[in-house]
């Protein structure tokens, strides 16, 4: 007969201990250690198998119905994937995924399991957003065991599970979201997933910090990891993916809350150029790269006279990045703004973690300094370097051809960038140095 052993583990960390302790080792919490008792037993291992074994349905995905989530999961979900879904409260993450597996092709059948709303509340949001769910299994219950026999039973290829932070394991005596039932739930989650073929979401709830509560291991072990970024202030709804095994890290996909759901936004670089006042000084177009195609977005400067200590603020930028660029203006473009106050926003809420952005945003800020507009035909990307150098950056080529397409007429870019045939009706200026750019625009 198996042999049972006992260990004690943290709630709040995830460490074992061999003993029990007033304070944890690893994280210095008191009063958190707890008995785990768990049964040795041997298992058999799986026998291996050939590549050329295997069937001919390896590159199968299913279509979500939106072509932007599609993208954001790298062409479609992936049978026997595991996707872990976080955002704020009420950003809509229940409503999406309900979205989605109303979406789903014929032949797919869905099991949607919560343990936060009835199924009362399922039906009514159903209701609300005109789906149909004849083809749903629907479950109310905290215990993942039981709503992975259900899924198994009903023959699901798709399980929803919202959220992870309220199911447990009944052998593990934490309560429901502790660092335990978290690292186990999912353990079991992704076992489930890769044994039976099935694809699985999984809400998240999310930290004040913006990050999926619970240890970092449960990031490591799901497939796909998809963050929802909502502006307050904006109707438009961004979903990232941080991680994906499948696809392509850090795409992006653009959605509008409406009343009856989200709707996807086929062309993204238009609800960031939305520009009314063309004619103001202080504003410029640069084409960012989002995952695995190019996004036009308006970088705004305001320069104005600081009455006490100048102050630098920087939205959907790097602020120490913003304080670098403004000491590269100074020393090699000639203006010398440390009595002004900087302001820097990325119109549409959108937030540009890449270098191509350095040189539209100093044309930004010394055309608010000047007071001179910039031409609205004209776009810019590019990477500046301490030494006052304008870096390539990749993908020019297809930036340049984008900035095309959406009819502007002129780009200013690094002279590595430059391509040898440009498009039609496109001036292509190559520069090297800041002085260079400042002297083409202005």
């Amino acid at each position: 007969m198996p042999k049972a052993k006992t260990a004690y583990v943290c709630t709040e960390c995830g460490a074992h201990s061999a003993k029990w302790v007033g304070q944890c080792p690893a994280c210095s919490a008191w009063n958190t250690l707890e008995m785990v008792t768990s049964t040795a037993t041997v298992k058999t291992s799986a026998a291996p198998s050939r590549l050329s074994e295997l069937g001919d349905d390896l590159a199968e995905r299913y279509a979500t119905g939106f072509a932007e989530f599609d993208r954001v999961l790298g062409g479609g979900l992936v049978p026997g994937a595991v996707v872990l879904l976080g955002g704020d409260p009420g950003v809509g993450k229940s409503t999406l995924l309900q979205q989605v597996s109303a979406r789903l092709p014929a032949g797919v059948p869905v099991c949607y399991a919560t343990g936060e709303e009835s199924l009362r509340q399922i039906g009514q949001r159903a209701r609300r957003l005109g789906l149909d769910g004849s083809d749903w299994s629907m479950l109310a219950d905290t215990s993942l065991d039981s709503v992975l026999s259900a899924a198994g039973q009903s023959g699901a290829r798709v399980l929803v599970i919202d959220s992870m932070q309220t199911l447990s394991v009944d052998e593990v005596p934490s309560a429901p979201g502790s660092v335990t039932q978290l690292r186990e739930s999912v353990s079991r989650i992704v076992a489930f997933a890769k044994r039976n073929d099935v694809s699985v979401f999984v809400i998240g709830h999310v930290t004040k910090e913006g990050a999926i509560a619970g240890p970092r291991v449960v990031e490591h072990m799901v497939d796909t990891v998809l963050y929802f970024e909502n502006d307050p202030s904006s109707r438009y709804t961004l979903i990232r993916s941080v991680k994906n095994r499948f696809g392509a890290s850090g795409e992006m996909g653009v959605f509008a809350m409406t009343e009856q759901g989200f709707l996807e936004v086929s062309n993204p670089s238009a609800i960031f150029l939305s520009r009314e006042h063309r004619s103001e000084a202080g504003s410029v177009v640069s084409v960012s790269w989002e995952g695995s195609r190019p996004l036009l977005v308006e970088i705004q400067a305001l320069v104005a006279d600081s009455a006490t200590t100048p102050r630098r603020l920087a939205q959907g930028v790097d602020q120490n990045r913003l304080a670098l660029l403004l000491a590269v203006l100074a020393r090699h473009g000639g203006f010398e703004l440390g009595a002004e106050d900087v302001f820097v926003n990325v119109v549409g809420g959108l937030r540009i973690a890449e270098t191509a952005v350095d040189l539209p945003l100093l044309l930004a800020i010394v055309s608010s300094f000047r007071d001179r507009a910039i031409d609205e035909r004209i776009v810019s990307f590019g990477e500046l370097g301490l030494a006052g150098e304008v870096r390539p950056v990749r993908f020019g080529g297809e930036r340049i051809a984008a900035a095309a397409k959406q009819g502007f007429t002129r780009c200013i870019v690094p002279e590595s960038n430059r391509p040898r045939r440009p498009p039609d009706g496109m001036e292509i200026v190559g520069v090297k140095r800041l002085r260079d750019a400042l002297d083409a625009v202005f």
